[in-house]
C-alpha cells in the first residue's frame, strides 16, 4: 500500500519508499566499511524495525546475523511509565559482539539509551544505533546515533514499521498521519 492509497488518511508524505530504499542502500554500504573483519549483530527492535531490517539487511553486501527484541515502556498507556520492561528478550550471547541496534525511529530516546546501557553491560565489544527516522525536537535524552537516514519534524507518522493501533505499518511511505484518525 502506498501514501496515495490513503491521502484522505494522511497530511503529507514525507518519505517515499524510493528515497528510504536509496538511503538504506548507502548506510549499508558504510556499514560493511565500518564493520570490516568484525564480528557484527544486527538487532531488531520489534515490532516497528521489521520492515526496516528487511531491506537494510539485504542491503548489506556481506553476512551479518539477525537478532530481536521486544520491550516497552508504556504497557497500556499513552505515556512512558518510565520503566522499561524487556517482553521478547535476544538469543544471542553479544558478548564481545558488535551490535548495530537497528530502529525504525527514534523520538525521545528513554527506551533505547536503556537498550544501550543493558546491552553493553552484556559485554557487547560495541554497541552503536542505525535509526530509519530521528526526530530531534523530541529528544529527552541525548542518544548517539551513529547512522541515521532522515531527521525528521515532530509529527506523528505511519508508515514503513511505524503504526497507529497497529494499522498503517505496511503502507510503504512515511506519511504525517491526520489528526482525524487518531483524535
Amino acid at each position: 500500500m502506498r501514501a496515495v492509497d490513503i491521502q484522505s488518511e494522511i497530511t503529507e508524505i514525507l518519505v517515499t519508499e524510493e528515497q528510504i530504499l536509496k538511503r538504506l542502500d548507502e548506510i549499508a554500504a558504510q556499514v560493511a566499511v565500518d564493520y570490516a573483519d568484525k564480528d557484527l549483530l544486527l538487532v531488531g527492535v520489534l515490532k516497528g524495525a521489521i520492515m526496516v531490517m528487511a531491506d537494510f539487511s539485504r542491503a548489506l553486501p556481506t553476512v551479518a546475523p539477525i537478532d530481536w527484541m521486544a520491550v516497552s515502556s508504556y504497557g497500556a498507556s499513552t505515556k512512558s511509565s518510565g520503566v522499561v520492561q524487556i517482553r521478547k528478550d535476544l538469543d544471542e550471547d553479544l558478548h564481545d559482539r558488535h551490535v548495530l541496534i537497528v530502529e525504525d525511529i527514534i523520538d525521545s530516546g528513554l527506551t533505547l539509551s536503556w537498550l544501550l546501557e543493558n546491552f553493553a553491560s552484556r559485554g557487547a565489544a560495541s554497541v552503536e544505533v542505525f535509526a530509519l527516522l530521528r526526530k530531534p525536537d523530541a529528544a529527552k535524552v541525548h542518544v548517539d546515533c551513529r547512522y541515521v537516514g532522515f531527521d525528521i519534524a515532530n509529527e506523528f507518522v505511519v508508515g514503513y514499521g511505524l503504526d497507529y493501533a497497529e494499522k498503517y505499518r505496511n503502507l510503504r511511505d512515511v506519511a504525517i498521519l491526520a489528526p482525524h484518525v487518531y483524535s
